[in-house]
C-alpha cells in the first residue's frame, strides 16, 4: 500500500483512531493490507473481518506477532497495537481501496483494466498480466480474488510505481460488479461471455446479462469496452458503451472482430492459431490446453494492444504461459496416463468446453475418461444443466464416464439414458470411492479429465491421480 498517515487512513475508512504507545495521527504506515493474519508482514495493516466460520478479531494478536502496525476492527480488542474502529470492516476495505487507487491514479501513470464474464476471468487476467508485466509494474489478483474482499485487497497492492492494475470482478448478486468497478472506474472493461454460471443467483440468463453489463456502465468516460463479438449478449452491451461515451474494441473468431483468430488447431501440447489485430497477423502457440482459451487470449491481446502493447510483444509473452492457473486445465500425470485437472470452477459452458477439449486432444489408440462432479450455483436450472452434460459426454463418444457426488447424479442418469448402457458410465458417492476405482481402471494411453465446481472438491482427486500416475 502507499504510505498514509494514521489520520488519513482513519479518514479513508470513516473510522475512529485509537493510537497505541508512541503512535499519533501523524504516524505513517505503508505495509500491505490483509484480512489473513498469517499473511501479515512487518508494518502491515490487518483488517479484522468477521467471517462465517470464525472472527478476525480473534487473530489481532497473531497479526501483531507478525508485525502488524495497525488493526482495522469493528470493536476494540485488548491488544498492544493502534486500532481504527469502523462500522463494517469489509466496507472499510472498499473505502480504503477507493482512496488509495485515486491517489495513485492522480500521479497520471496508472491504467486500470476490469475483467468480468461467466467463464474465463481468471485465465484472461493471468494472460493479460503476463503481457503487461513486460511493460512495467503490474498488479493483478492472486488466484480468484474477485469478490467484495479479494478485489479491494488486490487494489490496495498498488503503489506509486504501478503502471497497470488488472482487476477481476465476480458477481455474487446484482450490483456487486457495479460496486467493485465503481471503486476504481476502469479505463478498460473486458467482458468475456454471458453464460449460465451462477444463473441461479440472478434469476436466469437475463439477470446475468444485467450483472455483467455493470462493468461497461462503470467505465470512465473516454474508456474502452473490450467485448466478445461472438456472444450475442455481450455484443448487446455496445449501446450501453455508447451511452457512457465509451469506445468498443471487438474480439472474436468472426471476420468482423478487430482482434480475431483463424486456423485454430488443438493438440495435447497446446493450441495454435493465427491472430490478427487490425489487419496485422502472426502465429500464436498457447501451451494452455483447450480451444476455449483462444478467446481468453484474444481478449487479453485486445486489451493489451489497446493499452499500446505491440502484437508481437503480446504474442511472445503469451507463449511463455505454461498453465492458466492451478486446477484450471492443469496437465498432471505422465505421457502414459495424462490427467487434466480442471476442477476449480465449472459451469455448463466450461463443462462443455472441457469435454470437447478432451475429445480433441485424445489421439488414435488412446482412451478418453471423464471424471465429473457437480456444478454449483445453478439454482432451478441445476437439474437440466447436469442432464445436458451427461448427454454431451455420450455424444462425444467418451467411453468411460465417472460421475461423483449425489448433486451430480443426474449426469450419470442422463448418460445412461442417452445410450451409455454397457458400464461406460459409473457413479460413486465419494471421491475416495472413485479414486479406488480409477487407480485400478486407468491404463496406458488414457487421457483423463477431472472437472467440477470448487465445492465438489474434485481438484484434490485430480491431484491424487496426478501423483499416482506421474
Amino acid at each position: 500500500m502507499i504510505a498514509l498517515t494514521l489520520a488519513r487512513l482513519t479518514d479513508a475508512v470513516q473510522g475512529v483512531l485509537h493510537p497505541f504507545g508512541d503512535d499519533s495521527p501523524e504516524t505513517v504506515v505503508s505495509g500491505a493490507v490483509d484480512t489473513d493474519s498469517r499473511l501479515i508482514e512487518p508494518g502491515g495493516v490487518f483488517v479484522a473481518k468477521p467471517g462465517e466460520q470464525t472472527d478476525g478479531h480473534l487473530f489481532v494478536g497473531p497479526a501483531i506477532d507478525r508485525g502488524a502496525a495497525v488493526a482495522i476492527v469493528e470493536r476494540l480488542v485488548d491488544a498492544p497495537v493502534s486500532q481504527i474502529v469502523v462500522r463494517d470492516a469489509v466496507a472499510a476495505l472498499s473505502d480504503l481501496a477507493r482512496v488509495v487507487v485515486a491517489d495513485v491514479r492522480a500521479g497520471g501513470a496508472l491504467r486500470i483494466v476490469g475483467i468480468t464474464g461467466s467463464n474465463g476471468k481468471t485465465t484472461t487476467k493471468n494472460l493479460l498480466a503476463r503481457i503487461l508485466e513486460g511493460e512495467g509494474g503490474t498488479v493483478s489478483p492472486r488466484a480468484s480474488f474477485n469478490n467484495e474482499v479479494g478485489a479491494p485487497l488486490t487494489m490496495l497492492r498498488v503503489t506509486d510505481s504501478t503502471r497497470f492494475l488488472v482487476s477481476e470482478f465476480g458477481a455474487s448478486g446484482p450490483g456487486a460488479i457495479a460496486h467493485l468497478a465503481g471503486l476504481v472506474e476502469p479505463d478498460l472493461g473486458v467482458v468475456l461471455m454471458v453464460g449460465m454460471a451462477h444463473a441461479g443467483g440472478f434469476g436466469g440468463i437475463e439477470g446475468t446479462f444485467q450483472a455483467k453489463s455493470e462493468l461497461v456502465r462503470a467505465l470512465r468516460p473516454g474508456g474502452v469496452a473490450v467485448l466478445n463479438a461472438d456472444d450475442a449478449r455481450v455484443a448487446a452491451m455496445a449501446p450501453i458503451a455508447a451511452e457512457r461515451g465509451v469506445a468498443v474494441r471487438w474480439f472474436g473468431r468472426g471476420p468482423e472482430a478487430a482482434v480475431r483468430a483463424d486456423d485454430v488447431v488443438v493438440t495435447a501440447s497446446g493450441t495454435s492459431c493465427v491472430v490478427t489485430v487490425d489487419g496485422a497477423s502472426m502465429p500464436l502457440h498457447l501451451k494452455v490446453l483447450g480451444e476455449h482459451h483462444v478467446m481468453n487470449a484474444l481478449a487479453a491481446i485486445a486489451a493489451a494492444t489497446t493499452l499500446g502493447v505491440s502484437l508481437a510483444d503480446s504474442v511472445s509473452r503469451l507463449e511463455t504461459v505454461e498453465i492458466a492457473e492451478r486446477w484450471r486445465m492443469q496437465p498432471l500425470g505422465s505421457d502414459r496416463v495424462r490427467i487434466i485437472n480442471d476442477a476449480y470452477n465449472a459451469s455448463p459452458d466450461s463443462m462443455a468446453a472441457a469435454l470437447r477439449t478432451l475429445a480433441q486432444i485424445t489421439g488414435p489408440g488412446e482412451r478418453m475418461v471423464a471424471v465429473l462432479g457437480a456444478m454449483s450455483e445453478l439454482g432451478e436450472y441445476a437439474g437440466e444443466e447436469h442432464d445436458r452434460v451427461g448427454e454431451l459426454a455420450v455424444r462425444l463418444r467418451i467411453p468411460r464416464i465417472v460421475v461423483i457426488g449425489t448433486e451430480a447424479r443426474r449426469m450419470f442418469l442422463a448418460a445412461v439414458a442417452q445410450g451409455s448402457w454397457d458400464d461406460e458410465a459409473v457413479f460413486f458417492a465419494t471421491a475416495d470411492e472413485a479414486y479406488d476405482y480409477l487407480v485400478d481402471e486407468l491404463r496406458d494411453g488414457d487421457r483423463v479429465l477431472v472437472k467440477s465446481s470448487n465445492a465438489a472438491g474434485l481438484r484434490f482427486l485430480g491431484d491424487r491421480l496426478g501423483e499416482s500416475f506421474s
